[in-house]
């Protein structure tokens, strides 16, 4: 039988570089994926259009994901809402209207869809879910790495991602009475067609020597919503390369 025969996992952001990563992975070890975004791209994949940052968005959703399955089995929380301005101004310079809406986009986006899918699985006394993390909730950015890019890494990224970090262990010890595991993943940076100086002084300080690949973070996030991941809750697995151990 293969890891997650039958079940249902829901994939916020399921139509982008690591959500459509998530969803073959799923489908792969039997799952039936469920995309949730706004832009609506695999056609071949249960999906329905979804704004995380509402929670009138995320219930109606969910209603309609219950009443085609009846239950929620995983929820892989990976959508990235942001603003317009988003990186484009260094820390000195931010808005801070700016910050505040992006901490409420995306860390409340996810805070949004943790009360609502898990108290489904409260009320079904089982159930996974993940929240999408990051190396730099955990560890603070090494600059060098923007040298004479475009990048610019906004401090936004830091509070959302380290709140999200905190916010599983705190989760996971409310749900766990009923049987419901929340844990979360921090990947390393992922190749996304980035600047060229970029990808060489990451791979250059990471011990890998390379940037991870969406199909590097993919099984091990199947691997937290199947049963052999039964007595892991509020863990946060990093996977980097070895970033955060240099």
């Amino acid at each position: 039988m293969k890891r997650l025969e039958n079940k249902i996992i829901v994939v916020t952001g399921g139509s982008g570089l690591l959500g459509s990563a998530f969803v073959r992975k799923v489908a792969e070890e039997g799952g039936v994926p469920v995309i949730l975004d706004k832009k609506i791209e695999d056609k071949d994949v249960h999906s329905i259009s979804c704004d995380i940052t509402s929670q009138d968005s995320i219930k109606n959703c969910i209603n309609q994901i219950l009443d085609a399955y009846g239950r929620i089995d995983g929820w892989i929380n990976n959508a990235y809402p942001r603003t317009g301005d988003w990186g484009k101004a260094l820390f000195e310079n931010e808005s801070m209207d700016s910050f505040s809406q992006n901490l409420e986009w995306h860390l409340g986006g996810y805070v949004k869809c943790c009360q609502q899918a898990l108290n489904v699985m409260k009320t079904l006394r089982y159930g996974s879910l993940i929240n999408l993390s990051s190396i730099y909730g955990i560890v603070g950015p090494d600059f060098t790495i923007y040298e004479n890019t475009p990048i610019i890494n906004p401090s936004a990224y830091a509070a959302i991602k380290g709140g999200l970090v905190n916010m599983t262990r705190y989760l996971a010890a409310y749900y766990g009475p009923y049987g419901v595991r929340v844990n979360c993943i921090s990947p390393g940076g992922i190749f996304d067609n980035q600047p060229s100086i970029f990808v060489e002084n990451y791979e250059k300080k990471v011990p890998l020597k390379r940037m991870g690949k969406p199909e590097d973070i993919s099984p091990s996030a199947c691997f937290l919503l199947s049963d052999d991941a039964a007595y892991i809750t509020g863990h946060n697995l990093v996977i980097d390369g070895g970033w955060t151990v240099v």
